[in-house]
């Protein structure tokens, strides 16, 4: 029975004895210094996803790949990064926290430095996902830490310092990958881990306590289920990553990973429900409050990276903008959550948790809506308000919805409940990505089928608009008429593409922010958690 229970039992013609304001349990400062450590190293590793995005270009060039085959750079990080979150639970119970956090740590800091060198295509390919495999542990064990070592009042501080790396880290990334890359060459945007890291693995080993491995987990594993999810997520990711580029299912390529994650991802969740020891419990996406939280995170995933996957395409194709020119724009979208994130868990002892993941995502959505109706003239001033209302709305919904998706989760459930969050959430990002590859491809070809019968030979303002640019380009140093009104019709056909592809980036947003809309619905059939008021979600 709690305090208040004690004293409303009392008579009312008694006195009631004075009672001390329930105090929040003292955190260890070695507490502290292991989340911050952890979180700094998530932060890290998902900087790394967006960081090269932004630069990808520079190294294609750098190393001497194609533009095609350049993108597995990113995918073979993304890849490896998926596959190992799911891992790390167990793995940590395996080697221990401290053994298995540093180690990857290190590990992570030194393939980092060795991209920096990468010869050629392959060895960039290799390194980098070895660097995505070793990241990819620093994600979900910093929110394991979180929700372990914090008392559950203290719990939504440690979810907003996470909420940095998972929100702040994905808006940040182009900016400091265009700065570097053109101030400095792109080697540094594996170089600028050094430092952080190295700071990372020295609070880690300050902090965090040693334990004996359990080896013998090894004989024990669900090497089905790890089988099975392993083969399943890369191929998905493969599919997701290279399917547009490949025309999808006219690929036999694709349609063979297609085939093989089809068939590895359902059994997998078989063997998960079957097995006595599986590798996650998939039964806690049963319970209401993680269930829907999953969900909420997963489209999460779609638009935070969809749309920093987006703003940088269009940005670069319609307006020309180089990585730092894009670098700045997007700053927006990460600067004001720096402020306002450490606002957020004294806020949560005040507003329902619930409220504040429905507003942050309703923001988030507005932000994609205004979008809608871009222009030619569209551009860094027309994008600064919209990337502003997209930074608190992601600054006021991360914290509280990790809180609220993961009250309850037992000390044992821990590792399964943050993989399979974080991992939905990455999950969901290659997913939006790949969708808004073909919806962008999509909408371009239907908006150009629209617009080109309107500029028909019939009309007089389109003849007049060729004998004015064959005039022009005679004007210009072409001697040829004919070829200067070759040279007329290439032109407006380009302005006729580049309409259609602002018409289809406007669709874009418009589907991000109907993912939004579906997300914040999730987060309302979010269960109220208890002693908000006292302390905190949890």
């Amino acid at each position: 029975m709690d305090t208040v229970q004690t004293i409303d039992a009392i008579p009312a013609g008694e006195n009631r004895p004075a009672v001390a304001a329930p105090t929040a349990p003292a955190v260890p400062v070695k507490t502290w210094v292991a989340v911050i450590g952890a979180t700094l190293g998530a932060f890290m590793a998902v900087l790394n996803i967006q960081i090269v995005n932004a630069s990808l270009a520079d190294i294609q060039g750098g190393i001497g790949a194609g533009i095609d085959d350049g993108g597995w750079i990113a995918t073979s990080y993304l890849i490896a990064e998926i596959v190992v979150i799911p891992l790390s639970g167990w793995l940590a119970q395996v080697f221990s926290i401290r053994i298995y956090l540093l180690t990857n740590a290190f590990l992570f800091l030194v393939f980092s430095a060795a991209c920096a060198v990468a010869q050629d295509l392959p060895q960039m390919i290799a390194l980098r996902a070895v660097q995505g495999f070793t990241g990819g542990v620093l994600i979900p064990m910093a929110f394991t830490l979180i929700i372990t070592l914090l008392p559950k009042t203290k719990q939504p501080i440690g979810q907003a310092l996470f909420a940095i790396s998972a929100t702040f880290a994905p808006a940040i990334g182009p900016t400091i990958g265009g700065y570097l890359t053109e101030n400095w060459g792109w080697q540094y945007i594996f170089y600028v881990n050094v430092v952080p890291g190295a700071v990372m693995i020295g609070m880690l080993y300050f902090s965090l306590e040693s334990t004996p491995m359990r080896l013998s987990l090894l004989r024990d594993g669900d090497w089905p289920g790890i089988v099975t999810m392993a083969i399943g997520l890369s191929a998905l990711q493969t599919v997701l990553e290279e399917g547009n580029k490949d025309d999808w299912f006219g690929s036999p390529l694709i349609v063979r990973f297609a085939v093989i994650a089809a068939t590895a991802l359902p059994l997998f969740v078989i063997i998960e429900l079957t097995s006595k020891k599986p590798l996650l419990n998939l039964r806690l996406l049963f319970r209401r409050s993680f269930g829907f939280g999953v969900l909420a995170n997963f489209l999460l995933g779609v638009a935070l990276y969809g749309s920093v996957y987006i703003l940088p395409v269009y940005l670069s194709r319609i307006q020309g903008y180089n990585s730092e020119q894009i670098g700045a724009v997007l700053a927006w979208t990460g600067l004001p959550q720096l402020v306002l994130i450490p606002l957020v868990p004294r806020l949560m002892k005040l507003v329902d948790p619930r409220i504040m993941i429905s507003v942050g995502f309703a923001l988030f959505a507005a932000s994609n809506f205004m979008n809608i109706y871009m222009t030619n003239d569209y551009a860094a001033d027309q994008l600064f308000w919209p990337n502003v209302v997209r930074a608190v709305g992601q600054a006021l919904m991360f914290a509280p919805l990790s809180a609220v998706a993961t009250a309850g989760i037992e000390p044992q459930n821990a590792g399964s409940a943050s993989a399979l969050f974080n991992m939905m959430r990455q999950l969901g990002g290659a997913i939006g990505i790949a969708a808004l590859q073909t919806l962008l491809t999509k909408r371009e070809q239907y908006h150009s089928n629209v617009l080109s019968p309107s500029v028909s030979m019939l009309e007089q303002a389109t003849r007049s608009r060729l004998d004015q640019l064959t005039d022009y380009f005679m004007n210009h140093g072409v001697i040829d008429r004919v070829d200067a009104a070759h040279r007329a019709y290439v032109a407006i056909g380009k302005v006729i593409q580049k309409q259609a592809f602002i018409l289809a980036f406007s669709d874009t947003f418009y589907a991000l922010g109907a993912a939004l809309i579906i997300a914040m619905l999730a987060g309302l059939m979010l269960k109220k958690p208890d002693h908000v008021n006292a302390g905190g979600a949890h």
